[in-house]
């Protein structure tokens, strides 16, 4: 009902349907805001969220300032194919530090997002990446410069095994088991997001419990969030790799992100030649809305 009414009142910004498009293999499901010339930018989430963590309101603002705005499932979650065949990764030797091959990486989901940009015949993006999104955007800047005109890596990191890890309280969280009934798993997404987003700008209860209800009826595969856990494990550090970035780069972080840390923001923007950083004071791990003129605001003024 939420997404309706924010069609309403963007009436004069065109918002395509949900599509299914093939893109290195397999199906990626996606929609678009704005118009097809404008200059595009690519949106691409976290660990186990799907697209609509980038919130309609987010990318109608986005589409708003003369962009068009993509925004999708990764592979293993939502309406985007399930690598089911894959099975579910060693959780104990994650956690141990004994799993060396995973299910997949990073870079085979950096080639899945160029892939998609190749399907929809764009030639380069602007590429926006939040947590693992910005993990898959550092690869892609390294490893195919000539599909990015900027990147914006937003609350990630170099992988570098230096870093700070994540607060005890979200070890914790990432590996408990994700329910598979609707209310406990609404419950469950409900206590992730609270620890996550921080006290400062805590995700509310009507916020977590609308994209929890979405997120369960879109999809939920324990295993397959698992698959992407591994791929951010076993993909390791990209810190060396990224002084040979040459797109003009813009890093954002919060202060308060008990996931990855302001550390981990401050040593993207020192790995890469030429970035911008750009701290938000009492941010945790979530793009709350009382921030997003500034946060849209840097974008724009970053990719102009």
């Amino acid at each position: 009902m939420e997404e309706d009414a924010i069609e309403i009142m963007n009436a004069h910004i065109p918002h395509s349907s949900l599509s299914l498009v093939v893109a290195n293999g397999i199906e990626i499901a996606y929609d678009t805001f704005g118009n097809k010339d404008n200059e595009p930018i690519l949106l691409i989430m976290g660990l186990s969220c799907q697209m609509i963590f980038w919130e309609g309101e987010f990318c109608f603002r986005l589409a708003e300032k003369g962009f068009y705005v993509i925004r999708f499932d990764n592979r293993d979650v939502g309406m985007s194919t399930k690598m089911t065949a894959l099975g579910m990764p060693h959780i104990q030797a994650l956690l141990l530090g004994k799993l060396s091959v995973g299910p997949y990486t990073i870079s085979d989901m950096a080639k899945d997002t160029v892939g998609l940009l190749g399907a929809l015949q764009i030639e380069k993006a602007h590429i926006i990446g939040v947590s693992m999104g910005g993990m898959i955007g550092q690869e892609i800047a390294i490893s195919y410069p000539d599909r990015i005109m900027t990147l914006t890596s937003i609350m990630s990191t170099t992988g570098s095994p230096l870093l700070p890890p994540p607060s005890t309280e979200v070890i914790e969280l990432l590996f408990r088991p994700i329910p598979t009934n609707r209310d406990t798993f609404v419950s469950y997404f409900r206590d992730v997001w609270r620890v996550l987003s921080g006290p400062r700008f805590p995700m509310d209860d009507i916020t977590a419990g609308r994209l929890g209800m979405e997120t369960y009826h879109r999809g939920v595969d324990p295993a397959g969030n698992a698959r992407q856990l591994a791929a951010i494990f076993v993909s390791g550090s990209r810190k060396e790799r990224l002084s040979s970035v040459k797109s003009p780069t813009l890093v954002i972080h919060g202060t308060q992100d008990p996931l990855v840390s302001i550390e981990c923001g401050i040593d993207t923007a020192e790995s890469i030649p030429g970035a911008s950083l750009k701290i938000f004071d009492g941010m945790g791990h979530w793009l709350p809305p009382g921030l997003w003129p500034e946060i849209i605001g840097a974008i724009e003024g970053h990719v102009r």
